[in-house]
């Protein structure tokens, strides 16, 4: 096999027959990033030919709205589920996000929505509302403010409610 950057970034994952199947749709994508001016974010939960091989950027989704808001590509292609890709668009208003499953969810952020935050705000009046960062877009604009699993003590017990 000739020398081919891409299968020297995933060689230790992918085996070399396997790559072949990949090698042609991997150097489109390559060639796509560099026309589009394009970046591609991928989850730690994508397939090896996206997380070892094309993807610029990988990590957990904290990581990547972080990496999203640091961008420069003109293009962010999030490859992972909604809300991440909604979180990319959230810190990056002017530039186009993509996300290349149009059906990639996550239980966890479809498990509450907007109306359900409306109903909290029913049931709790003049309780604020903290939401996980891994929910949709809708939820965390319907929320006072947003946390993680890392801060989310904190970020409660800050709010001094009893």
């Amino acid at each position: 096999m000739p020398f081919d950057p891409l299968f020297e970034r995933v060689s230790r994952v992918i085996p070399a027959i396997e790559w072949a199947t990949m090698e042609d749709d991997a150097q489109t994508i390559a060639r796509l990033k560099r026309e589009r001016r394009a970046i591609i974010l991928a989850h730690n939960y994508q397939t090896p030919e996206i997380f070892h091989g094309v993807a610029d950027i990988v990590g957990d989704s904290l990581a990547l709205a972080r990496e999203a808001a640091k961008a420069e590509a003109e293009v962010i292609v999030l490859a992972g589920v909604h809300f991440m890709a909604e979180t990319a668009k959230l810190m990056n208003p002017q530039k186009m996000v993509l996300i290349p499953h149009t059906a990639a969810g996550c239980s966890l952020a479809e498990s509450i929505t907007a109306a359900d935050v409306a109903l909290l705000r029913k049931k709790y009046p003049g309780r604020p509302v903290v939401a996980y960062v891994n929910t949709s877009a809708a939820v965390k604009a319907a929320s006072d403010i947003c946390c993680t699993s890392g801060n989310a003590k904190k970020v409660v017990e800050s709010l001094g409610v009893p």
